[in-house]
């Protein structure tokens, strides 16, 4: 099966700035695809998990965190989808965190940050290492989405809904912009 690819922290404000796509033709012999600008890919040829992360390394002009998930793995836990029926205002963004392992705990959801207060993060369920939540667009985001590593004892790496859906599209083969039959 697949393996899903995901760099954590690069790309963004300038800094470790690389070309997925240059990175995805370096790999094709392991037939790679390249989702969006984030560094998240699909690896589809069998490979050892500690052999590409040892690859992906080795091609990176920056040290930085990689994560790996198997693509069914990926696929079983998003096929319930957890924001259906949720309205969603248009500052609020959906995600999912890919935790790098999984946890020893977790904290009783759903759960919201701040804690008092307007929220800013709210969690809503976790599947595995699969962690759905939706963020208010605003400037003290990024930190309470650092506090998920602390959370559940293991680094979080995160992507929109969109990037997650467009990933399963890539590991069942659908068409660009169709939706994804699980």
């Amino acid at each position: 099966m697949a393996l899903v690819v995901l760099l954590r922290g690069v790309n963004v404000g300038g800094h470790r700035t690389f070309r997925p796509s240059a990175l995805a033709e370096q790999l094709k012999h392991l037939d790679v695809v390249n989702v969006g600008a984030a560094g998240t890919f699909v690896v589809r040829r069998p490979i050892a998990q500690a052999r590409l992360r040892s690859e992906l390394a080795r091609r990176l002009p920056f040290e930085t965190e990689i994560t790996l998930c198997e693509g069914r793995k990926l696929l079983r836990a998003v096929s319930d989808d957890p924001f259906a029926g949720l309205k969603v205002a248009s500052d609020v963004v959906r995600f999912v965190s890919v935790l790098s392992r999984r946890p020893r705990s977790a904290p009783a959801m759903p759960l919201r940050l701040p804690a008092d207060g307007p929220w800013l993060v709210r969690i809503l369920a976790r599947d595995d290492r699969f962690v759905f939540g939706m963020y208010r667009r605003h400037m003290k985001v990024i930190g309470y989405l650092g506090a998920l590593d602390r959370l559940f004892g293991a680094s979080a790496t995160t992507r929109n809904w969109n990037t997650i859906m467009a990933i399963a599209r890539v590991l069942t083969g659908s068409t660009r912009g169709s939706p994804v039959n699980l």
